[in-house]
């Protein structure tokens, strides 16, 4: 199966695959890092690149497949060794990006989620035989004696079998190659497989970069402000946010919380029907990840005295600070976000009507506003 046709659970729909972004934004302190061992001839044999969902780690994974395998290894003791290189790009005309752009680089696996053959269905973890078919991978001699290149995205779904499996990867490490482990929650890997791999941090990137992001990907918005500050700075989760109206629906739940504790209730009943709707539940699942950021921006805001900025939604910065205006409020708001969670899950995973959860969600947020 050809990356074309394998299947890309970790992929943004409407968006680019990773490795077709031309530019990875605000992380120069990552690459910088994993330049400087490759110059220097300390390259780890496996690197766990971290950080929030959507900063760019899949996008660096594929920057370094592309540059170890195009690039020469630096050669400490010869006489004309050419300048150690300064960057990660490599161009898009060079034979290896445009293997890599085709899907035909076959000096790079990418190991993901797969369809399971009993059920033809996508799993919703790694398993251990994704990850024991490295070996044959690792067998098989790179036809220039250069590196082979392993991204696991992301590594965080692996279960137990296919972590030990991995680890013993981690403990004997194939000659000539580099394992890329692409984790969102490093803590949740065993301690053991953290302790092998050298770990680069990509940090949030601010509303600029944000937005220069979305432009690249050829995802458009007004509210550009508004949906960095929703995704906490991960170009992923503005464009998610993007693609199906985050901004606009998450300035109704501002408008409408600004109506409690007196609720409006055909504004609620207006949000519950599109949470109902038949195939609505991308929309019903992306509703409540917005009352759930909504509740911790007005803990927040009790907490600190301050509402978040940049603002979300217009006249959020007030609805905020008259729903929150002491740290008591804010441990309200916090202890119902833990409630509403829970209750959330447990009535999607029981598939309880999605209107009456909403509404059910919304009078508990109008019982909790301060009178």
């Amino acid at each position: 199966m050809s990356d074309e046709t394998a299947p890309q659970p970790e992929r943004l729909e409407g968006a680019p695959h990773p490795r077709d972004t031309v530019q990875l934004l605000g992380q120069d302190a990552a690459q910088t890092a994993f330049l400087d061992a490759f110059n220097t001839g300390r390259l780890h044999h496996a690197w766990m690149l971290t950080g929030p969902r959507g900063v760019g780690k899949a996008t660096l994974a594929w920057r370094i497949a592309r540059f170890l395998l195009a690039t020469p290894q630096p050669d400490a003791g010869a006489m004309f060794a050419p300048e150690p290189p300064t960057t990660l790009e490599i161009g898009a005309d060079h034979p290896v990006a445009l293997r890599v752009a085709s899907g035909g680089e076959g000096r790079i696996r990418n190991v993901t989620r797969t369809i399971n053959p009993t059920t033809k269905k996508l799993r919703g973890e790694i398993v251990a035989d994704d990850i024991r078919s490295l070996n044959g991978f690792f067998q098989m001699s790179a036809p220039d004696g250069g590196y082979r290149v392993v991204i696991i995205d992301d590594a965080d779904l692996m279960n137990v079998t296919a972590a030990n499996a991995l680890l013993k990867m981690l403990e004997e490490p194939p000659a000539r190659a580099l394992l890329i482990l692409i984790s969102h929650q490093p803590s949740g890997l065993l301690p053991t497989i953290r302790s092998r791999c050298r770990t680069l941090p990509l940090r949030t990137l601010d509303t600029a970069e944000v937005a220069q992001a979305m432009a690249q990907a050829g995802v458009q918005s007004a509210n550009t402000d508004a949906l960095a500050a929703l995704s906490g700075g991960s170009v992923g989760g503005a464009m998610r946010l993007s693609l199906l109206g985050g901004a606009a629906l998450y300035s109704e739940l501002v408008g409408l919380i600004g109506t409690m504790p007196n609720m409006d209730r055909p504004r609620a009943l207006k949000l519950a029907e599109m949470a109902a709707a038949r195939g609505g539940e991308a929309k019903r699942d992306l509703l409540f990840v917005l009352i759930d950021l909504l509740l911790s921006r007005l803990a927040r805001t009790g907490a600190t005295g301050t509402p978040p900025t940049p603002q979300a939604a217009g006249g959020e910065a007030d609805i905020l600070a008259r729903l929150s205006p002491h740290p008591h409020q804010a441990r309200i708001w916090a202890d119902l976000a833990a409630q509403i969670g829970a209750r959330a899950r447990h009535g999607i995973a029981v598939n309880l009507d999605p209107a009456a959860l909403v509404l059910d969600t919304f009078t508990k947020m109008a019982q909790a506003a301060p009178r």
